[in-house]
């Protein structure tokens, strides 16, 4: 029987906008007058952590009601008041995997609720839609401050917009989604409100901020204008890049100021998150330490984050994860394991000190072959790739059931990569699209496109006689992965299974180099979701479509693909909910009819690692990527451990 997955219908109503929740609930935020207003509780005092009050009493820092601003954001928490004090061990890959420590500090202007289905308020208090979607006012919360105790104000954001948006040396740092409103600009109303006015209306843009780090938008200007020649001279930043290693001066800003990265390399780049670098970092252990104008209080009054600091130790591999896991060395971890890790890491739970809990993935495929359409590779490999009978005879080779049990433990669903169920737009008919086990099928298919001759030890000749071979790329060990190679190989293909550093999977990647790549699918919202405009199945066409129809590959007039992006230029602007909604389901039917990516097993939960003595941890929530951010709807500010 089909276990349901329960999910948030995430597109919100745009045209009744609005932030913030109408009820408390606990792991939530809010607007201390919101707060108020709904409780009838008033927070007259605020309370810090040990530390931060002796640096207080030395003079090193201005009293807590001073660093919060003059309306903070109200976290209730999961279980009851923490205590503050303690290190956060957590484990990763290094600078590539800096989403492991990104999506615990992530802080966006506005925010999803923990179910993604209503926006919150964040950096901004307030965000205002007019003129259906082609204006937006928003207020930058009054008071509030960088970690390095300056304002943050409008200046931040006419900084970003003259002097990092209009900077041709900057366009990398510049994100996507800004792109399809069109010419825009921004005005500031006063010294905490502005207003940005878009060509034409953009109403998705809010639920494309819920996605983006706060710099997006909103750099600390005080600092990074030290770090532009037009504020300190050319000679000076050349002279900074080299003492740092670079040979290009624009480099070394983007790493240092720009990047959404950026402050996972540069510790003294002012922050927003609850944590910021520390410079006791080292190679193999980087130290992320409490940022002492955080935002956000508890119910009580408490300055957030509890937990003092969080430590990342490096590691080299999935092995090393795990060994230190069931040592108890992890105090909280989703990140790295899988759901064939959950027998070892439940049966060693006792032994390690920690508690395990599963996490509703939102994942429509776990191990998903992205079928390149954009191959800039072997020309033969190129066009089979493009035909849709190859993908669906690839399709139809794998063994969906008997890889639900042997790699995800029977936790899960076999199914093509689509969007799962309870989501709104879910399609059942896409979900089974040639995802039925049929072997014999697939061979036909195969024959169907003269591939049917074969050299003596079985394989498939191609049309220039060379055996017929695919490559296909990942980057973590997957156990199904050996799996499916011997499915295609059952059908006379030869599969060379290559694993990579993450870096360099995503290089080749947007390169056009990789014919297949191994990836998760899905999300809550498919308009958050860069695969449902191909970035991992068609790279370069992507490029082009995202940079205003320039550079990368242009899609043939006529073809699915090219029909795939003419739809995204309707979707993007349709202000009618209604409209907005057909014009979805034609692009859902273009995913069925041409399985551009072959999933395998979805809706299947993931493994978390939760030290015993580690509280306000919710057990029940959804994983998602774009929209929740998991693990930050757990709001981790609010963890502690009990004494």
């Amino acid at each position: 029987m089909r276990r349901s997955l329960v999910v948030a219908l995430v597109l919100f109503s745009l045209m009744m906008f609005g932030l913030g929740l109408k009820e408390v609930v606990p792991g939530e935020q809010y607007n201390l007058s919101d707060y108020e207003r709904l409780t009838g509780k008033k927070i007259t005092e605020f309370h810090e952590a040990p530390a931060l009050s002796e640096l207080v009493k030395q003079g090193k820092l201005p009293p807590v009601e001073e660093r919060l601003p003059k309306n903070p954001l109200v976290v209730t928490p999961h279980e009851e008041i923490g205590e503050y004090g303690g290190v956060l061990r957590r484990v990763w890959y290094g600078i590539a995997d800096w989403w492991n420590i990104g999506r615990i500090c992530f802080e966006g202007l506005i925010m999803a609720d923990k179910t993604g289905s209503e926006f919150l308020p964040n950096i901004f208090e307030d965000l205002r839609m007019e003129e259906n979607g082609k204006v937006f006012i928003a207020k930058i919360r009054e008071g509030l401050k960088w970690s390095d105790g300056v304002p943050v104000t409008t200046e931040d954001v006419l900084f970003w917009y003259h002097d990092i948006f209009q900077n041709k040396n900057f366009t990398s740092a510049i994100p996507d989604f800004f792109k399809p409103g069109g010419d825009f600009t921004i005005e500031a109303v006063d010294t905490y409100t502005f207003k940005i006015i878009f060509q034409k209306p953009y109403p998705l843009f809010p639920l494309f901020l819920t996605d983006q780090i706060y710099s997006a938008i909103l750099l600390p200007s005080h600092y990074v204008r030290n770090f532009l020649p037009e504020y300190i001279g050319q000679d000076k930043i050349e002279k900074q890049a080299k003492e740092k290693g670079y040979s290009s001066w624009q480099q070394f800003v983007l790493d240092y100021c720009l990047l959404e990265n950026a402050w996972v390399r540069n510790p003294d780049l002012p922050v927003l998150f609850p944590w910021k670098l520390s410079d006791r970092s080292t190679d193999e252990l980087t130290i992320f330490e409490r940022n002492p104008y955080y935002f956000k209080v508890d119910t009580e009054g408490n300055q957030l984050p509890y937990i003092d600091e969080i430590h990342l130790y490096r590691v080299a591999n999935k092995q090393i994860l795990l060994m230190k896991a069931l040592a108890g060395e992890i105090d909280f971890q989703m990140r790295g394991f899988t759901t064939d890790d959950y027998q070892i890491l439940t049966s060693n739970a006792e032994k390690g000190g920690y508690r395990v809990i599963l996490v509703k993935k939102t994942t429509g495929s776990g191990t998903s072959l992205f079928m390149n359409q954009t191959y800039t590779g072997d020309p033969i490999i190129a066009e089979l790739l493009k035909n849709p009978k190859f993908r669906y005879a690839i399709s139809l080779a794998i063994n969906r059931e008997e890889i639900l049990h042997l790699a995800y433990l029977g936790l899960g669903e076999p199914r093509q990569a689509s969007l799962v169920t309870g989501v709104k737009y879910y399609d059942p008919e896409w979900e089974k699209a040639f995802a039925e086990y049929d072997p014999e099928r697939a061979n036909k298919l195969l024959d169907e496109i003269g591939l049917e001759k074969r050299d003596k030890e079985g394989y498939r000749l191609r049309p220039d006689g060379k055996r017929l071979e695919l490559i296909i790329e990942y980057t973590e060990p997957r156990s199904e992965l050996e799996l499916i190679k011997s499915y295609i190989e059952s059908l006379g293909i030869k599969v060379l299974l290559k694993q990579e550093e993450r870096s360099l999977w995503f290089t080749r990647l947007e390169a056009g180099e990789m014919q297949i790549g191994v990836w998760v699918f899905g999300s809550i919202s498919i308009f958050l979701d860069p695969d449902m405009m191909g970035y991992k199945w068609a790279p370069l066409a992507y490029q082009w479509y995202v940079n205003g129809k320039k550079g990368g590959i242009e899609p043939e007039k006529g073809t699915d693909l090219r029909k795939l992006y003419d739809l995204w230029d309707q979707i993007l602007f349709e202000p009618n909910e209604e409209k907005r909604d057909a014009l979805v389901k034609e692009l859902i039917n273009l995913f069925k009819k041409n399985i551009w990516i072959i999933g395998t097993v979805g809706e299947f939960p993931l493994p978390a690692v939760v030290k015993d003595n580690l509280k306000n941890v919710p057990e029940g929530l959804l994983f998602d990527f774009h929209l929740l951010k998991t693990p930050k709807n757990f709001r981790p500010e609010q963890f502690f451990f009990k004494k």
